[in-house]
């Protein structure tokens, strides 16, 4: 097994910025920006490229899902 050997200091040094880079990350996640249902359907019916139907059940299903 390889081992390292740091200085207390250093090692405190790397934990916390190890913690402010998991905040951050968190807070990324959080505010990530969701287009709104009616905005993504549009989109998808531009394209023409799908049935009513299909473009029904996804509605539903994204009515349904956390993407709200």
């Amino acid at each position: 097994m390889n081992q390292v050997t740091i200085s207390k200091i250093e090692y405190l040094r790397l934990r916390k910025q190890a913690v402010g880079y998991q905040k951050l990350v968190s807070q990324l996640f959080e505010s990530a920006i969701k287009d709104p249902l009616y905005e993504v359907m549009e989109d998808f019916r531009e394209t023409n490229l799908y049935s009513q139907d299909f473009l029904k059940d996804l509605e539903d299903g994204l009515r349904k899902s956390s993407y709200k």
